[in-house]
């Protein structure tokens, strides 16, 4: 017994022996290729889903507007770092006290320290200056219709169609469809166009001598085109009418900005009126039929979000302006100029690095309405800011805010004949209130200026009694 148990040791070690030396090998080695295979493959399989699931998330976060605004920011950080550190390097060395009198030296004084006014308050006072004249009433009314119908045609179809080109499909010969998505691309075309507007006009005219330091308009422009990019943006989640209610209420940012930027103080007619506004944007946005078909939350506070960095962004741009045009003196097309230098910089930089120009410029070329909407929608965008500085100069601001709110009211009408966006009973109402507000807020406006004028004319006509009665002559 104990020899047939050695003898079965002995077998099954020869067996384990050939198992491993003989003819087992064969077998052996056939199954570790197949499980070695079969790793392989699953591995590969694994490989290829993370490379798909990798591709479509980075799609999904190129085509949402919170990776789309990421990306933006961080190539406009590739202007801004390099222009801080460069800015911070000529001040901090004292450039301005070893600059010479070179074109390089000329430029970096320009666009570091600028010039200081009261150096040349002879120079600019030298410059021909808009002398109005008596206009009768014929001439009067002519322009004033040249200014209604040039902002009119400008800015209803600049909105007709920046909302067509946001949402709706391009077809060509050949039947394909596409959709047009960057909005940066739109904001570059618009900025372009109105530079060269600018700069040909300020190189044909003679303007006061420039004294801000040119790196300031860098401030409003990024704000600007952020409030483009926004406008455009917000067109993928509301619809037109609304956002051009969101424009007509941003009034308390405005004041708010104002308050911060300037520290501006307001009567107790505007925040009234900034009130009323607001309660008749919540009534349209309630009574829109159009928000109960939006089935994503996600959608809806998205294009709330985009909404309130729009009018945040508004906001700070013409208090920012504001501020330059009270410090510097500088004429409007000198401002509209360097601020849509700056957005040309920061949209071509962005748009060479994330590839825009290539992919725009296809669908340009695929699609042909495509590039003619675009050329509209530049030269209206470009042409509207002229108008603006025209009926400013000879009307004042109170009849260009007149005449924008007539605007505003053409291009809501305007949009839900042509796209058919439903408006409720409640909407409706929402509407008429807001633009209430804005005449209220107009004509009192108006009427304390008017009240202003009489008291000062009044203190003014009582110092000249006082002055004459306490004369030598007079006793």
């Amino acid at each position: 017994m104990p020899f047939l148990h050695l003898h079965k040791l002995v077998f099954s070690l020869s067996a384990l022996t050939q198992y491993t030396t003989g003819s087992f090998t064969v077998v052996g080695a056939d199954q570790a290729r197949r499980a070695e295979f079969v790793r392989t493959g699953q591995l590969n399989q694994m490989k290829n889903r993370f490379e798909m699931s990798e591709t479509s998330l980075l799609t999904n976060l190129a085509d949402s507007w919170l990776g789309s605004l990421t990306i933006n920011l961080l190539c406009y950080s590739t202007v801004f770092i390099p222009g801080y550190f460069l800015l911070q390097y000529f001040k901090n060395s004292k450039y301005i006290e070893r600059a010479g009198s070179g074109l390089v030296s000329k430029l970096i004084t320009s666009c570091v320290y600028g010039h200081s006014y009261d150096k040349i308050v002879a120079d600019s006072a030298g410059a021909p200056k808009g002398v109005q004249g008596e206009r009768s009433m014929g001439s009067s009314f002519v322009q004033l219709l040249f200014c209604f119908v040039g902002l009119q045609v400008s800015y209803l179809t600049w909105g007709v169609l920046q909302e067509k080109i946001m949402t709706k499909e391009y077809q060509n010969s050949d039947g394909s469809i596409g959709h047009f998505k960057d909005s940066q691309f739109l904001v570059f075309v618009n900025r372009i166009l109105a530079f060269m507007l600018a700069a040909s006009y300020l190189g044909l005219t003679r303007q006061p001598r420039h004294t801000a330091p040119i790196y300031k308009y860098s401030y409003c422009s990024f704000s600007n085109i952020m409030s483009s990019w926004c406008q455009y943006e917000a067109l993928k989640y509301v619809s037109f009418p609304t956002q051009v209610l969101a424009k007509a209420s941003k009034i308390i940012p405005t004041m708010i900005m104002g308050k911060i930027v300037s520290s501006k103080k307001y009567d107790y007619y505007e925040y009234f009126t900034a009130f009323l506004i607001s309660v008749g944007m919540t009534m349209f946005l309630m009574g829109s039929t159009e928000a109960s078909e939006k089935t994503s939350s996600t959608t809806t506070m998205s294009g709330v979000i985009i909404l309130v960095g729009y009018m945040s962004f508004d906001a700070f741009t013409s208090n920012w302006q504001g501020e330059l045009f009270t410090q510097h003196k500088m004429s409007s097309v000198q401002m509209m100029c360097g601020v849509n230098f700056f957005s040309c910089l920061l949209t071509t930089t962005s748009l060479l690095q994330q590839g825009g120009f290539g992919v725009s410029l296809a669908f340009m070329f695929t699609y042909p309405v495509f590039f003619w909407d675009c050329l509209i929608l530049s030269v209206c965008s470009a042409t509207g800011q002229l108008f603006i500085y025209h009926t400013i100069a000879t009307f004042g601001p109170v009849v260009f805010i007149i005449i924008m709110t007539i605007r505003q009211g053409l291009a809501i009408l305007l949009s839900c004949i042509l796209y058919s966006h439903p408006v409720t009973v409640l909407g409706v109402l929402g509407i008429m209130l807001v633009f209430a507000a804005l005449f209220l807020r107009v004509y009192c406006s108006h009427r304390l200026k008017q009240l202003q004028q009489r008291k000062s004319a009044g203190e003014t006509a009582k110092n000249q009694v006082f002055t004459l009665n306490a004369s030598p002559v007079c006793r």
